[in-house]
């Protein structure tokens, strides 16, 4: 069925191409922050058709077709690869260098075009795939130093002899496969889009891991919360948007203390522009951040990205004192994108002298989560802020110098070339000031008074996060485990730790600026030095815990400490997941590892569970009409499960947001104006405790609405939305249904993706597939007694191609929360025939 699938959808999808072609419909070619639109070239039909060579030859009935035996020169000795029966692809080398190679080589046979697209994507090059209406994504990955940062982590890497060596391993890998390749042999999007790859590079590997970056820290509300503050008030915003919330549980628990003499952060600087002396800039360019008497313009910038506060993952370790079998057990679940094909490539990597299993991003060495026979890792979001905007008064309209510290400094300029498909090549000067780049100076949807603000961001500055995994695939022990993480810098992750021994531990990882109270909250005066970064909290002082006495470790992007940690951090931090699965886990004893399954799996829906009956008390039941009431009723029976069959999450969704609308009018939604509003849990809190709170009454009507009012009129509004939704979507309310996860593929043509996934969970909740985010890699680890215990499953498969019946076979286990075994084997082994799909020797 799925063969018999994959040619109907491909069919229609060369049909929608050529029409695509004589019409101006457009293709939607979508990045992680922008919606774009593309008309795809049409594909020369003769070759697209023809059954021997074209798009036919990408559909694989029973496995890829693969040689048996290899001859690759760049190798100095022989390798073997054994792909069990889901295609995961476990390698046998002799040294480092060719298991590496052999990493390139074997990923890019399954995942070459999404590889490359991806880096594309990056670099701001999309335009050279489908043209011109990719152009304002692809400027804007330019003008925010996207290449500029990768440029400068390629060479730390490229400084070190390891990794240097094996990042050139890798690209040589993948440039092998890519020389064997016909038209015969390219995968289907190629054919599709009429393109042909391109050599891999080392600066692609760095493009990738700035991606990921980028995809966790590349986004702030500094801007908004600047607007928002406007708007407020000092006293208003300060209640609204706290550093730190009452009823948080951090990663750090609160009665653990910090055993170090934390370093002495600078003070904030006193309130007192600095203004230029000497041939003073048009200040009419310029807004004053810090004066007495000022009204600060709200600030509108429609490319300004937001983070979802939504967005996040879990993880967690169990002492042996709380597991069944004695053993320690980590698991871990990154909430990330849901595509096609998937973000993670499973793999084993083996050699004499190490041996680790795990998933990896492809287009970069290594396991990025996993384990050997020592020690199990795992990674979330730190979720810390790491990116600062600065106001620039520039000297004059050619911005080569701005104002800094009572002098002129000179800034400097990037030329940014940009092909263009079937169109004019485009050159766009970037400004650059000693924080970073001036993105939106050449923005003509950004007002001539606001183009002048400088981004500074962590992921500019050049690190080697590759020498982390390298160390960590071979870690040995805890001390292994901290010596390796002290090269990650960007983007912060929390590393949860677990060993054959019954150690745990999480360590809140990243480089982490030094920062006065504040700093970094709101847009800063970029003519001051004393609104810079003066250095960075050391290692040792980043937040961490072993083998606490409750018997856990966990994160779920959570606060990392409580107030009384030493240094000031802003971000995005959660407060429903995280506090649930502790709950869950201080409950817990004998623990196995399908109580983890089951963990990683949960529905539950605290925020409902804080706040729902308390809603439903403000109804007058009797003002309700039949549809409402039976929304009352279902409401009232739920159990707070989020579970895929039921209509109760969908109703209490609708009308969360509803409330929350109305509730937050003074911060009103505009897409040109970043602005943020209180998250859920600030809002659940007011709901429940401060029911006469002024915000409660909606600005825009001429009454003053009580709390009772507000939620009878959001109640109606939700029965009006649900009618109009089914009226366009059709009857049945179920979550699934409304929710509607779905997996894109990366091109975004729809019949290559899937849509409508029976699962459950939601934001906020450990399961947390959303509509389009969502749990990319779940993985449970025992370890002990010389021997691992592994369970894993991610949304997908393990084939990039959309013909394999490998293509996205990992998908209903995924959606009904089962997992797949993982084969762990050693050189050594007898590996039992049964688990064997194919074997390919190389020399």
């Amino acid at each position: 069925m799925a063969i018999i699938r994959f040619l109907i959808f491909v069919l229609l999808t060369a049909l929608w191409v050529v029409l695509l072609n004589y019409s101006p419909s457009e293709l939607p070619i979508v990045g992680d922050s922008f919606q774009h639109s593309s008309v795809a070239s049409m594909p020369p039909l003769g070759r697209f058709l023809d059954p021997f060579n074209g798009f036919w030859q990408n559909a694989e009935f029973l496995r890829p077709s693969l040689p048996s035996q290899k001859h690759l020169e760049q190798l100095s000795a022989p390798v073997k690869v054994v792909y069990d029966q889901r295609l995961v692809p476990h390698i046998f080398a002799q040294n480092d260098k060719d298991l590496t190679f052999m990493q390139g080589y074997v990923t890019a046979q399954f995942r070459l075009w999404q590889m490359e697209f991806q880096t594309h994507a990056a670099a701001g090059r999309l335009s050279e795939i489908v043209g011109e209406k990719a152009l304002a994504y692809d400027l804007h990955q330019r003008r925010k130093g996207m290449v500029f940062a990768a440029e400068n982590s390629l060479k730390a890497v490229e400084k070190n002899p390891q990794t240097a060596e094996l990042i050139k391993a890798y690209t040589q890998g993948v440039n092998a496969y890519i020389q064997e390749l016909s038209y015969k042999k390219l995968p289907l999007e190629y054919k599709l889009l009429n393109y042909a790859p391109e050599n891999w590079t080392t600066l692609k590997t760095a493009l990738l891991l700035k991606y990921m970056a980028d995809d966790l820290t590349g986004r702030d509300d500094d801007l908004a919360l600047t607007n928002a503050l406007a708007l407020l008030g000092e006293n208003d915003f300060a209640q609204l948007f706290p550093d730190f919330a009452k009823g948080q549980d951090p990663i750090v628990p609160s009665d653990q203390g910090y055993d170090f003499k934390a370093i002495a952060t600078p003070h904030k600087p006193l309130p007192t522009p600095s203004a230029p002396k000497t041939t003073a800039p048009d200040t009419s360019s310029t807004f004053d951040l810090f004066g007495k008497d000022s009204t600060l313009s709200l600030l509108r910038l429609p490319y300004y990205e937001q983070p979802d506060p939504n967005w996040g993952s879990n993880n967690w370790a169990v002492s042996p004192s709380k597991s069944a079998l004695n053993k320690a057990i980590l698991c871990n679940d990154p909430h990330l994108g849901l595509n096609l094909p998937s973000l993670w490539f499973e793999l084993q990597l083996s050699t004499p002298e190490s041996n680790v299993y795990g998933v990896s991003l492809p287009g970069a060495p290594g396991i990025i989560i996993g384990f050997n026979k020592h020690i199990a890792w795992g990674v979330t979001n730190a979720s810390r802020d790491v990116r600062d905007w600065f106001k620039i008064q520039f000297k004059d309209t050619t911005h080569r110098q701005y104002w800094y510290d009572n002098q002129w400094k000179n800034s400097s300029q990037r030329i940014e070339t940009i092909e263009v498909r079937n169109g004019a090549t485009v050159m766009d000067t970037v400004i650059y000031t000693h924080y970073g780049p001036v993105p939106f100076l050449n923005d003509s949807l950004v007002s001539e008074q606001q183009k002048n603000l400088s981004l500074k961001w962590k992921a500019f500055v050049g690190s080697n996060e590759a020498l982390t995994f390298y160390y960590l695939n071979r870690a040995k022990n805890y001390d292994d485990f901290v010596a390796a993480i002290q090269y990650y810098e960007c983007p912060g992750q929390n590393f949860v730790y677990a060993d054959a021994t019954g150690n745990i531990a999480i360590w809140q990882q990243g480089k982490f600026p030094i920062r006065w109270k504040g700093q970094g909250k709101l847009l800063l005066d970029g003519s001051r030095s004393d609104n810079d970064w003066e250095g960075y909290i050391p290692f040792a002082h980043n937040p961490h815990i072993k083998n606490p006495e409750r018997g856990f470790v966990s994160s779920a992007n959570q606060h990392p400490t409580d107030s009384l940690y030493p240094y000031y951090y802003g971000g995005i931090f959660e407060f429903y997941r995280n506090r649930r699965l502790n709950q869950q886990l201080a409950n817990m004893q004998d623990i196995t590892i399908e109580d983890m399954k089951h963990l990683q799996c949960d529905n539950y829906n605290l925020q409902a569970a804080e706040g729902m009956h308390t809603l439903l008390s403000y109804l007058d039941t009797t003002q309700l009409k039949p549809n409402e009431l039976e929304m009352y009723r279902i409401l009232s029976a739920w159990d707070f499960n989020n579970h895929p069959q039921l209509i109760a999450p969908t109703i209490y969704t609708v009308l969360a947001d509803k409330i929350y609308d109305n509730l937050w009018d003074e911060l009103p939604e505009d897409k040109n104006t970043p602005l943020v509003r209180p998250n859920a849990y600030i809002t659940n809190q007011l709901l429940v405790t401060q029911p006469k709170s002024k915000f409660i009454d909606i600005k825009n009507t001429p009454e003053k609405e009580t709390i009772q009012l507000l939620v009878q009129l959001s109640f109606r509004q939700t029965a009006d939305s649900l009618e109009r939704w089914e009226a366009a979507n059709g009857t049945g309310r179920t979550w699934a249904k409304f929710k509607n996860t779905t997996l894109r593929h990366l091109s975004r043509l729809p019949a290559l993706g899937l849509n409508e996934l029976p699962i459950g969970g939601g934001k906020g909740i450990l399961n947390a597939a959303s509509t389009n985010w969502g749990p990319s890699w779940r993985m449970i680890v025992m370890l002990g007694d010389d021997k691992v215990e592994a369970f894993g499953i991610y949304p997908g498969g393990q084939s990039g191609n959309p013909g394999s019946r490998y293509y996205a076979n990992f998908v209903d286990k995924w959606a009904a929360g089962e997992y797949n075994r993982l084969s762990f084997w050693a050189e050594d082994q007898t590996i039992p025939q049964s688990e064997i799909l194919w074997v390919q020797d190389f020399e």
